[in-house]
């Protein structure tokens, strides 16, 4: 990119377009000039013959008339019928421009007297030229004052400029929030500053939002890292313990300690495919999307949850809308909510008698819900957004299990934004706690849907 100094080139620019103007002004003015001068040089002569021509009609002397028509501005000639010549006019001057010649009348000796007229060329010549000298030396006087008039003017006009470089050096330097705030955008340097305001506002956002996401990030490796320790130290621990076993051990005791081990590592390893899961909807979860009978899915997977849990009531109503869903992600979703749903009613203090989940369909022209409610102790209405963030964990019933990380309903919630629809926690309508999951029904354009980020 050029650097060149814009007050220079408007300058310059503005120089050069005005001598431009100026110089075709002044060329104009002198052929004016000479057309006006031909124009006069006509009416002159004309009149200088009609007063010659009255003069010989009075008998007028040749000395008489030769002064009152040859004078500064018009040189005469006068022959008379004898061959006498009276006046200024030489002959070498009639080849220096068109002469004027007449005939005169009269009664005395200026009868068939030749009579030439010319205008004084000389005269004509001086002035132009003088007029030439004066119009240029107008031009370069005008065209200085206004290259010094620019150069000082365009300082004070792109003043606004500076002020944007001496801001954008400020907020460079650290501080932030400083802003043009022009009085008018609808002119170019407002509009300029408009704008620039608005990059402004973009960057600082953009840095905000960088700065959140890091300190983001940073507790969430914090949090994960300690999660992992728990069960990778109850491994290690056990592992010790059994290392350390006497030979003779007893069998169910090292069963036992075999058992434990096993529980340490699954839980390690769910929270590894947790891990694995955000990672995968941070960097775009790929869906393999089939038309898909939700009615159907979810009444799979509240059959599989009858055998998992047969103290609790599992109720299922609704229509059977068709959804292009991947049936696992989706499954995945109700698998969490339903296995919340029970952990919470069976950790609530008193537990409710019966324990019921209710698992409820709606579908409209272009969209289907899936409502999940359980009695159980419910969930806060301050935390009905903070469950869906990353390693969140509530504290009463509801909340605390010992295997569970907090990443169930940030995962659910990626895998629903992934489908184009979202995971809520609206206000139950009796005691409880409701979860909804929203979908699209109508067909996407492409079948491969990607998730680039999660709030």
């Amino acid at each position: 990119m050029r650097t060149v100094s814009l007050r220079r080139r408007v300058t310059l620019t503005a120089a050069a377009i005005s001598g431009v103007a100026l110089l075709a002004v002044a060329l104009t003015v002198h052929s004016l000039f000479g057309v006006v001068v031909g124009r006069s040089e006509n009416a002159v002569l004309t009149d200088r013959a009609q007063l010659a021509r009255q003069l010989a009609q009075a008998d007028t002397p040749p000395t008489v008339l030769i002064t009152r028509v040859d004078n500064r501005s018009v040189r005469a000639r006068l022959v008379l019928a004898d061959g006498r010549v009276y006046g200024s006019l030489g002959p070498r001057h009639e080849d220096d421009a068109r002469p004027r010649v007449i005939q005169l009348i009269g009664p005395g000796e200026l009868n068939h007297a030749r009579l030439t007229l010319q205008v004084d060329t000389p005269l004509l010549s001086r002035l132009q030229s003088r007029l030439g000298w004066v119009l240029i030396g107008a031009t370069v006087a005008a065209i200085a004052v206004i290259a010094a008039g620019l150069w000082l003017g365009v300082r004070r006009a792109l003043a606004p400029l500076d002020s944007m470089t001496g801001l954008a050096r400020e907020i460079a330097r650290g501080e932030r929030g400083r802003r043009l705030l022009p009085d008018r955008a609808d002119t170019e340097l407002g509009r300029t500053a408009s704008a620039f305001d608005e990059m402004l506002d973009a960057l600082e956002g953009a840095e905000a939002r960088a700065r959140a996401s890091e300190q983001h990030l940073r507790s969430f490796v914090a949090d994960a890292a300690h999660e992992l320790r728990t069960p990778v130290a109850g491994i290690r621990a056990i592992a010790e313990a059994v290392l350390h076993q006497p030979p003779g051990a007893d069998p169910e005791e090292q069963q036992r300690m075999h058992l434990l081990l096993a529980r340490e590592a699954r839980r390690a390893g769910r929270l590894v495919e947790d891990l694995l899961d955000m990672a995968r909807i941070d960097a775009g979860l790929h869906l393999h999307r089939t038309p898909t009978d939700l009615h159907d899915l979810a009444a799979t997977h509240l059959d599989r949850m009858r055998m998992l849990h047969p103290g609790i009531d599992f109720r299922l109503t609704g229509p059977h809308p068709i959804a292009p869903v991947d049936p696992e992600r989706i499954g995945q979703v109700l698998t969490n909510l339903l296995s919340n749903a029970c952990r919470a009613i069976a950790t609530a203090d008193p537990a409710p008698d019966p324990g019921i989940v209710t698992v409820t369909l709606t579908a409209a022209p272009e969209s289907a819900e899936i409502t999940i409610t359980d009695n159980g102790p419910g969930v806060p209405a301050a935390d009905r957004d903070r469950i869906f963030d990353r390693l969140v964990r509530l504290d009463p019933a509801r909340a605390h299990h010992p295997q569970g990380a907090g990443l169930g309903l940030a995962i659910a919630r990626g895998i629903a934004r992934a489908h184009g629809g979202d995971l809520t926690c609206p206000p139950p309508p009796t005691p409880g706690a409701t979860f909804t999951l929203h979908l699209n029904t109508r067909v996407p354009d492409i079948r491969l849907d990607k998730l680039s980020s999660i709030d």
